[in-house]
């Protein structure tokens, strides 16, 4: 894990990448989020939010959606409340997911993705999957609540997946392998 950093409020999470090129189909990416307990940090999440869902209680939403990369700048945005969780939650990964549509795909087959994490001004992480290149999704950041303080931090984490997005939702939270 790289980056530590300490989270107030609101963080958004931003992705973006190229449309297909002509005549090829659609490349579909997706920014998803797994809650876990307080109680079960890396068991299984209480819920997940991805482009079509939002949190239960309104703490985690996609506010930006692309099913194709079209636009300009970041095409699909999450925003995580953190300081509006309940105190129940403990622990939230981050991830991007590629849709298997039409063939099977990877990040190096995606053209300038990229994805960065920001409370307010302050970027907490920038980065264009280039070490994940062989991988089909990623988790990208976990946010952990200090159990005294209630206070959540930002930690950078990187790590690649294969799989469907159904597979990765479900081990995305899991613990490190050492």
């Amino acid at each position: 894990m790289g980056n530590v950093s300490k989270v107030r409020e609101k963080v958004e999470v931003k992705l973006r990448w190229d449309p297909s090129p002509f005549g090829q189909p659609p490349r579909h990416l997706d920014i998803i989020a797994a809650t876990y307990s307080s109680n079960d940090p890396y068991g299984r999440p209480v819920y997940v939010v991805h482009y079509d869902s939002r949190s239960p209680d309104g703490t985690i939403s996609m506010i930006r959606d692309s099913r194709t990369g079209l636009g300009f700048g970041f095409v699909e945005v999450m925003v995580l409340e953190l300081d509006r969780m309940a105190p129940s939650f403990g622990r939230v990964v981050v991830g991007v997911a590629i849709h298997q549509d039409g063939g099977t795909r990877t990040f190096g087959d995606i053209a300038h993705a990229g994805v960065v994490v920001v409370e307010k001004y302050t970027e907490l992480l920038t980065n264009d999957f280039t070490q994940v290149a062989g991988s089909n999704a990623a988790t990208v950041a976990e946010f952990t609540r200090d159990d005294r303080s209630g206070e959540w931090e930002f930690h950078e984490m990187i790590r690649g997946f294969d799989g469907t997005p159904a597979a990765f939702t479900a081990h995305m939270g899991s613990a490190p392998q050492t």
